[in-house]
């Protein structure tokens, strides 16, 4: 029997402590030169197959973490984003990103708190964003920073890598020049990877790559550039939100109206074959 499943758990508390902190090397060297892809999984499974294409870190999604469920988007408990970081990290050899929404606090100390739970299940980075779902705005930026900078602060005693999000272009504030004030705020406060998820306009990203001066991620979206137009721009990071899910989803929905309206079975055509997919998952549970 392997020593970490034997009786100590003193053993394997510090056998998981120092993969984690292997994982979160790792994560941070990725950053260090040219641009990398960090798709977003949803649940075990997805996470499985992603790594078993060879992705070299892969990310939680709140909306299709919150689909799993059966709910919509900024519906989780911050204890069920906890409970899923910890399934994930723990069922992949990668590492993993938390989008952690707005880390379930208004207060700098809740914040705090969120992030350094967050470091506890394992993961290698986490985000923080300026909106607020409840009142419908983005935070008013001394705020926005204030919650960074503590969101940062227990990020480094922990070693995890923090992604500070601006939110605008999500919610129709097509405004640039805030956008990017904004980001340059929360590296300054201490986040060390920036993102404003929504933008789509490569000399829009450039200009935001360029003023910034630290590692950018982008949203793949299918207006927006291709993932080698982003690498020329100087993007660091790509992820695809809950776009991978929606697609699955997507997909779910197509094959059962197939069902309903012609009683066929053609979207079978796109399915993986069973085999490929128990191999697949095999091949990352046992790597």
């Amino acid at each position: 029997m392997p020593e970490a499943a034997t009786g100590d758990p003193g053993r394997r508390a510090s056998t998981r402590a120092d993969s984690s902190s292997a994982l979160r090397a790792r994560f941070r060297a990725l950053h260090d030169d040219g641009l990398f892809i960090m798709p977003n999984a949803w649940d075990i499974g997805s996470a499985r197959l992603l790594e078993s294409l060879g992705f070299q870190a892969l990310a939680t999604t709140s909306s299709g973490h919150a689909a799993a469920l059966g709910r919509p988007d900024q519906s989780v408990s911050r204890d069920e984003l906890l409970f899923h970081a910890e399934a994930l990290a723990g069922a992949i050899h990668v590492p993993l990103n938390v989008d952690a929404e707005r880390c379930f606090a208004d207060d700098p100390a809740g914040v705090a708190r969120t992030v350094e739970l967050i470091a506890q299940t394992g993961a290698a980075g986490c985000s923080i964003e300026d909106y607020d779902p409840a009142h419908d705005a983005i935070d008013p930026f001394g705020v926005a920073v204030e919650r960074v900078a503590a969101a940062a602060d227990a990020a480094r005693r922990r070693g995890v890598m923090l992604t500070a999000r601006a939110e605008n272009h999500l919610h129709g504030i097509h405004d640039l020049e805030d956008t990017i004030a904004r980001l340059c705020g929360y590296r300054d406060a201490g986040a060390e990877v920036l993102y404003a998820p929504g933008l789509t306009d490569a000399a829009a990203i450039r200009q935001l790559v360029e003023r910034v001066g630290a590692p950018v991620n982008v949203l793949a979206l299918r207006a927006g550039p291709s993932v080698s137009e982003l690498a020329a721009l100087g993007v660091r990071r790509v992820s695809t939100g809950g776009g991978l899910a929606r697609a699955a989803y997507g997909a779910l929905i197509a094959g059962a109206r197939e069902l309903q309206s012609a009683g066929t079975s053609t979207y079978l055509d796109a399915a993986i074959p069973g085999g490929e997919l128990d191999e697949a998952l095999r091949s990352v549970r046992s790597g």
